[in-house]
């Protein structure tokens, strides 16, 4: 067994121990991939003020989201198909955030289903994200099952009403579960303990959806569904009638604008994500940490700003809060750890992110997380350049 020493060890052995078509559906970015690269990059740019002879005893990461003790200002972000990554992989996850002491975020295009996560994870709330669908009754049945399952926040992405395209998927043959093709087959056949697992476990499929909406009575039409179902037609006034419907936390998640991230928070969103998706959806999109400072000005302290994109370290993470950040949602870092490890994977990634964050605050002159803020970094004069004169 390899040493894990960061994200990157966890990376490496997630690649050797899950079928290529899924590794390359987490590492992966829309067409040219710039702002998939922007997202990791931008970060580069930052960088932090070292202070000496400081208190360092007595630290503290403890933050809250939507009035909810966290161990550290982050949540496990909502990923499709994470079930693909390793057999039950929500189930996992949302096992390892649960301990750790931070949320969990289920995707409307998970494997395992609303009732699956609460039925094996029954000690702790998640959250559900929802993705706006063409069947209005069947969104509204999903909003009443995320209320069953005892839901504590409803995450509703405004960022997919169409889908971007991403190469590796189309070259890759993608779909959830897998076709049996040769090519398939003998990727499979080197990856034996994923293959095991995906053998003894029952949830191969969206879960949420099989059996759940309408004209969707097997496997193979499930795919072209999903792409077809898609609510091109979302608008702020179908958003105000989710949240509505909701009645709890709502969060909205892909705000790249501040003019977005005011209509948010007339919509009545308790928190915002700053999102592009993970350099899925537009691409030229500026990476997220740049936007930030921007929708920081527009509307701190009217609603939560959480941050999503690029997030690779627990020093990534600082540098987010202290750009004005309330929290951090965290993706592909927790990915790699479920598919190199599965749930002690998860719990591997979050125990490294908060490692790295504690250690860069304390050497940066802070106990509190609560404390940091835009001093403790260096930010090049051109970081935010003329978009922020433009915006």
């Amino acid at each position: 067994m390899p040493v894990i020493t960061n994200i990157a060890d966890l990376k490496a052995l997630h690649r050797r121990r899950t079928p290529r078509m899924f590794y390359d559906y987490c590492e992966s970015g829309s067409w040219s991939e710039q702002t998939f690269r922007d997202n990791v990059t931008d970060y580069e740019k930052l960088r932090f003020r070292q202070r000496v002879a400081v208190d360092m005893s007595n630290r503290t990461l403890a933050s809250t989201m939507l009035g909810q003790p966290v161990s550290m200002p982050a949540a496990l972000a909502p990923i499709g198909s994470l079930g693909m990554q390793h057999p039950d992989g929500e189930i996992l996850a949302a096992r390892a955030a649960a301990r750790f002491g931070i949320p969990f975020t289920l995707s409307t295009m998970s494997v395992c289903s609303i009732e699956d996560v609460r039925e094996h994870v029954p000690e702790a709330p998640f959250w559900f994200q929802l993705y706006v669908m063409q069947d209005e009754v069947f969104v509204d049945e999903l909003i009443e099952r995320a209320r069953a399952a005892n839901c504590s926040a409803l995450v509703l992405t405004l960022d997919l009403q169409l889908l971007g395209q991403r190469h590796k998927d189309l070259k890759n043959g993608l779909s959830t579960p897998p076709k049996v093709t040769v090519r398939n087959m003998l990727d499979f056949a080197t990856r034996m303990r994923w293959s095991m697992g995906m053998a003894q476990t029952p949830r191969r499929t969206f879960r949420n959806i099989v059996g759940h909406a309408k004209n969707v009575g097997n496997l193979a039409s499930l795919s072209s569904w999903a792409n077809e179902q898609f609510d091109p037609r979302l608008d702020w006034p179908k958003v105000e009638r989710i949240r509505e419907k909701w009645g709890g936390k709502f969060v909205i998640k892909g705000i790249l604008d501040p003019q977005d991230a005011r209509l948010a928070v007339q919509a009545g969103a308790d928190a915002i994500v700053v999102s592009n998706h993970g350099g899925r959806q537009l691409d030229g999109a500026l990476s997220s940490i740049r936007v930030l400072p921007s929708i920081v000005r527009e509307v701190k302290g009217e609603t939560e700003i959480w941050l999503d994109g690029g997030l690779r370290s627990g020093q990534d993470m600082l540098k987010a809060i202290a750009l004005g950040a309330d929290a951090t949602l965290i993706g592909r870092s927790y990915v790699h750890g479920l598919g190199a490890m599965g749930e002690a994977g998860v719990t591997s990634a979050l125990e490294i992110l908060r490692k790295e964050m504690d250690f860069t605050m304390a050497l940066c002159g802070r106990r509190d997380i609560r404390d940091v803020n835009r001093d403790i970094l260096l930010v090049p004069k051109d970081f935010e350049g003329e978009w922020a004169d433009n915006a």
